[in-house]
C-alpha cells in the first residue's frame, strides 16, 4: 500500500485537474540529482509492471510463427511472422513502432528482426522482448499491458504513465510506490539522487509527491 502522502497528492491532482471531454492520463515526473547522466551506466532504463495496471490501452505486436502466432492471436493487437517484418517498407515500419507500445518476438527470430528493423526500434527503445520457448506468450503479453517504461535518457527530469484521471487515488499512489521502491533500489545513492517528484494529469497541474 503506497504512503499516505503519496495518495494525497494523487488525490490532490485529479481534484485540480480540469474538466475535459476525454480522459486524461496521469502522469509522474522525476527529477535526479548527483548523478552523471552521460555515463550511460547511470541512466533509469527499466520497465516496471504497476501493479493497479495504467488504465490505458496498451497496443502490442507479437511477431512469432507456428503455435505460438496462434495462441498470440487471442492476446495481442498484431501477429506478424518474419515474412511480414521483411515487407515492411521504412514508412509502413515507423508508423507501426510509433503506434506500438511493445513488441515481443520469438527468441529465434530476433537477429532477422534487428535486420530488418534494427535502425527503427532500436532509437525508438522498442526492440521486442525476446520470447524464449518456455514462455507463455498471453501470459508475456497480459503482463506487458501492465507495464510502463522508465527512461531517463541524459535527463534530469523525465516522465512515466502511472495512471488515468478515472482511476481510484489509491490504485495510482500504489502504482507510484512500486516506481518509487524500484528507483530507490536501483539508483546509486537511493532516495538521495532523487530531487523532486510531482504527479500530474496531462492539462492539470503539478503536486509534489516526494
Amino acid at each position: 500500500m503506497a504512503d499516505s502522502d503519496i495518495e494525497t497528492a494523487v488525490a490532490r491532482a485529479l481534484e485540480d485537474s480540469p474538466d475535459r471531454n476525454f480522459t486524461e492520463t496521469v502522469d509522474l515526473a522525476i527529477n535526479l540529482r548527483d548523478l552523471d547522466l552521460n555515463e550511460p551506466s547511470n541512466r533509469v532504463d527499466e520497465s516496471i509492471v504497476l501493479p493497479a495496471g495504467t488504465g490505458q490501452e496498451t497496443r502490442i505486436v507479437v511477431i512469432a510463427e507456428g503455435e505460438t502466432a496462434v495462441r498470440a492471436e487471442e492476446a495481442a493487437d498484431e501477429v506478424l511472422s518474419v515474412d511480414d517484418v521483411a515487407d515492411l517498407d521504412d514508412d509502413d515500419a515507423k508508423d507501426m513502432a510509433d503506434e506500438t507500445d511493445f513488441f515481443i518476438a520469438e527468441e529465434a527470430m530476433m537477429q532477422d528482426i534487428a535486420r530488418h528493423l534494427g535502425t527503427i526500434l532500436g532509437p525508438r527503445g522498442k526492440m521486442p522482448d525476446p520470447l524464449s520457448p518456455d514462455d507463455d506468450v498471453v501470459e508475456t503479453v497480459n503482463r506487458l499491458k501492465n507495464t510502463v517504461q522508465l527512461r531517463s535518457g541524459d535527463r534530469r527530469t523525465f516522465h512515466t504513465l502511472v495512471g488515468a484521471e478515472d482511476m481510484d487515488a489509491e490504485d495510482i499512489g500504489d502504482n507510484i510506490d512500486v516506481i518509487l521502491r524500484r528507483l530507490h533500489a536501483d539508483l546509486e545513492k537511493g532516495p538521495q539522487n532523487i530531487d523532486a517528484v510531482y504527479v500530474k494529469t496531462t492539462m492539470g497541474p503539478s503536486v509534489e509527491v516526494a
